[in-house]
């Protein structure tokens, strides 16, 4: 795997090359003072890729349930069927979340409770009480591709782990919800955050879990001050040499890429990419941005999305990378410091 990586930024580097990495791109937080840290397997994990969406135990203070951790959203999400009683429990009022890929929108309250979340082996966290999303509702947006309306949802468990997703119709999806940025116990320091694998979750950063060739960007604030701007990168289509440059989402909880490209990049491709079209991702500003990886549509490589949702608009460019990125990095998010990293695996 490790090969596929060095040769998928030998494609890159030869697309964007450029302006030398700025100082922001080359900084490298330390994390020698941390000891507090542990590993969560997936409950789905298999040896080798990763090839499904991951799960992990959710507890609620009942029985343990099979939820999808999704760092394309922020919050934990989860159907009152599951929480009895949840209208006596104390609460921040209406909560609302939109999960954009699929155009479906969780309608219910913010109820305020402790969580724990746990991996197959047995490993488990707590987290203080944040507030949790118990679904009571869902709708659907439009151009909902896979959702059906309900005054009586059924089986929803979402463990919401990613950041700046305010700006992508989850307002509400502030950092106070990410269960990953509010564990506790442990005897020492800790640095909250956390390491994506194809295997598992590492929850916390330490000087041991985020050991080798990082790979580290830091990221800018929101201009209110309340969480991580996104992470800025750049996509370029069949050998362009100049990228069109926006953000990119390494998001867990889908198996498909969404792209939004301008017109120019597109090079008249609608709806999804012809087989064969090379894709490159840089991670960093425009002349700026480093080489992360590429594939070509349609590869079957392990890095390569099941499909890619390809919109064609001036508004803005974007990429969700889905979960298949993990087969070739580890993906670190540093919630104190607002840091992301890339271990090449």
């Amino acid at each position: 795997m490790r090969s596929r990586v060095l040769a998928a930024l030998a494609i890159g580097a030869s697309l964007f090359m450029g302006g030398s990495l700025p100082a922001r791109a080359q900084e490298k937080p330390d994390y020698a003072p941390y000891r507090e840290g542990l590993f969560l397997r997936y409950l789905n994990a298999e040896p080798g890729e990763i090839d499904g969406v991951p799960r992990i135990g959710l507890s609620l203070g009942g029985r343990p349930l099979r939820a999808v951790i999704d760092s394309g959203s922020t919050g934990i999400v989860v159907a009152a069927e599951f929480v009895p009683g949840f209208e006596t429990m104390p609460s921040l009022g209406p909560a609302k979340l939109t999960y954009s890929s699929s155009g479906r929108v969780m309608l219910g309250q913010w109820v305020v409770m402790p969580v724990t979340l746990s991996g197959r082996e047995g490993a488990s966290v707590t987290t203080d009480p944040l507030p949790v999303l118990v679904v009571t509702e869902v709708q659907c947006l439009d151009y909902a591709r896979v959702c059906q309306p309900t005054n009586a949802p059924r089986n929803i468990a979402m463990v919401g782990v990613g950041f700046a997703r305010e700006g992508d119709s989850q307002s509400q999806s502030t950092p106070d919800k990410n269960p990953l940025l509010h564990v506790t116990g442990g005897e020492g320091a800790r640095r909250q955050g956390y390491i994506l694998s194809p295997e598992g979750v590492h929850v916390g950063l330490t000087a041991a879990n985020t050991r080798g060739a990082f790979r580290y960007v830091k990221l800018d604030r929101r201009p209110d001050g309340t969480d991580w701007a996104p992470l800025p990168g750049c996509v370029a289509l069949g050998g362009s040499t100049l990228p069109a440059c926006g953000t990119v989402l390494v998001d867990t909880g889908v198996s498909v890429m969404y792209m939004t490209v301008p017109e120019a990049q597109a090079a008249g491709a609608q709806g999804t990419l012809p087989p064969g079209t090379q894709v490159a991702i840089s991670i960093g500003t425009e002349g700026s941005a480093f080489p992360l990886y590429s594939f070509n549509a349609g590869d079957g490589g392990p890095m390569s999305p099941s499909a890619i949702h390809l919109r064609v608009a001036d508004d803005r460019t974007f990429v969700n990378t889905s979960y298949h990125l993990l087969n070739g990095f580890d993906v670190l998010f540093d919630g104190e410091g607002g840091y992301v990293g890339f271990r090449p695996r």
